[in-house]
């Protein structure tokens, strides 16, 4: 009877661990059958929930153990990784992540037969970037460890601290944490501010002026006998008003002025939240995670899922080479070499934020918002609009413009009237952003703000204007704003 075949023995493969079933999906399309790619599902290790965890005594050394309910995972990532050949640790490139990694690394450095394990910091899931970071993996950045432990150490020591008074004084199940606490200080004291707020009447002129062409401007007042106007009452506003009625008025002043607006910078993390507030409505909540989607992974049709934008939690405004040269090829053909950017802007980070990876963009802006659309969610489109719409915006030319100042005066009071023409939209072609919201109308009583809509080529001085009925205007100083969420953020 013949021999059976021996059955051929398999190569051990290699294992990527990495945190969401998602990403851990995308990945695994880009790898190929030599690879295994399991998720974590987030923290795998973590202080107790049922006591401090923290020993105060002993420099506060945090004391850790397997969150309940993720034995099963622990299981299964150390029964992987004890026939890997190799194991990478691909959690996100943030502390967060690098946490993760180096519980996932203590836990399997007790294994009998230890494997070689590496850390990936993956800053956009594309196949190009999966591939370049297999190439030349690193190790876990204790520096990134450490700086996790300290802020969870911080929530616990405040959290622990804070919450039992909560559940003593207002409500059992509250929690306090160190962001937390002080967010809500920031509102009590935004709060106390708009109780104690007592307003203050003041009051505003506007006029139109017919000039010699016929055509009508809205001026404001900006001057009385050389000052800047203080009308505080009806009476006072009405006194000028009767005193000005028969002047005969001319343009005295006459002033161009050329300026130029730079391009935003790339979205750091909190950027990205307050302009989806301003413009979409979406909390910082929300915003991340719809990000978090786009980052880890996009069916649109290609062989695998592919990660539309880079990571979405960084404060660096820093572009890859790569990205800018790709950007400037876009523009140049999508708009032409005059919109181009000097391409040597300063995006370098300043301060001390943590520069691990870059700012937030696409991955490719040749993926256009409207060739996503199709695969998109419609949130999931909006938000992606706006990174790409920024980042484009980022790397394009400043925005020129002239402004034209008109003082009409008469009796010893001038009125102003101020316009902008655009000379060149630059990046406001593709994207500009949103007016701050707690700011909104802060200019309403600046000397000389500009006023309506005002067409102001071909006035010349000395130029005769006569004046209809003034507009007075009764306002009250207002107190601050209550936070928003981009405020707030």
């Amino acid at each position: 009877m013949a021999k059976a075949k021996a059955k051929k023995k398999e190569e051990p493969k290699k294992l990527v661990i990495v945190e969401s079933p998602s990403k851990a999906k995308t990945i695994n399309k880009y790898l190929g059958t030599d690879y295994v790619v399991l998720a974590s599902k987030g923290h795998l290790i973590d202080l107790p929930k049922s006591k401090l965890g923290v020993d105060i005594e002993k420099n506060f050394e945090p004391q850790y153990i397997p969150i309940r309910g993720k034995a099963s995972i622990i299981k299964e990532l150390k029964k992987a990784a004890q026939k890997a050949q190799a194991v990478y640790l691909a959690a996100d490139p943030d502390r967060e992540g690098e946490a993760i990694g180096w519980h996932i690394r203590n836990f399997l450095s007790t294994l009998e037969a230890v494997p070689v394990i590496y850390r990936l910091r993956l800053n956009e899931i594309t196949k190009s970037a999966i591939e370049e970071a297999i190439k030349s993996p690193s190790e876990v950045d204790l520096n990134m460890v450490n700086a996790q432990q300290a802020r969870r150490v911080l929530d616990r020591l405040v959290g622990y601290g804070i919450s039992p008074l909560l559940w003593k004084n207002i409500r059992r199940g509250l929690s306090a944490g160190r962001v937390q606490s002080v967010a809500l200080r920031l509102i009590y004291e935004r709060e106390k501010e708009i109780e104690g707020f007592k307003p203050v009447e003041y009051w505003t002129l506007e006029a139109d002026f017919t000039m010699e062409d016929g055509r009508v401007i809205r001026t404001k007042l900006a001057k009385i006998d050389g000052e800047k106007p203080d009308l505080k009452t009806q009476a006072e506003t009405q006194a000028l008003i009767e005193r000005i009625r028969t002047a005969d008025f001319k343009v005295s002043a006459l002033l161009h002025r050329d300026k130029s607006k730079k391009p935003p910078m790339p979205f750091t993390t909190s950027k990205l939240q307050q302009e989806a507030y301003k413009q979409l409505r979406f909390g910082a909540r929300k915003t991340m995670s719809i990000a978090q989607g786009l980052y880890e992974g996009i069916e649109i049709g290609e062989a695998a899922p592919v990660g539309l934008i880079t990571y979405m939690r960084t404060d660096s405004k820093r572009v890859s080479p790569d990205a800018k040269a790709e950007a400037s090829k876009f523009i140049g053909q999508a708009y032409g070499e005059k919109y181009l950017g000097p391409g040597d802007r300063d995006t370098s980070s300043k301060g001390k934020i943590q520069d691990a990876h870059e700012a937030i963009r696409p991955t490719s802006v040749f993926r256009t918002p409207e060739q996503m659309k199709a695969f998109l969610a419609p949130e999931q489109f909006k938000l992606y609009q706006l990174i790409w719409e920024d980042f484009l915006a980022s790397q394009m030319s400043n925005a020129l413009y002239r402004e034209t100042s008109v003082e009409i005066g008469g009796s010893n009071v001038v009125f102003r009237a101020t316009g902008t023409d655009t000379v060149f939209d630059g990046f406001t072609k593709v994207y500009e952003e949103a007016a701050d919201e707690d700011r909104k109308g802060a200019a309403e009583g600046e000397e000389g703000g500009e006023v309506g809509a005002n067409k102001l080529s071909g006035i010349v001085e000395g130029q005769k204007a006569l004046w209809k009925e003034p507009v007075p205007e009764q306002h009250f100083t207002q107190p601050p704003p209550r936070y928003t969420d981009a405020s707030m953020v």
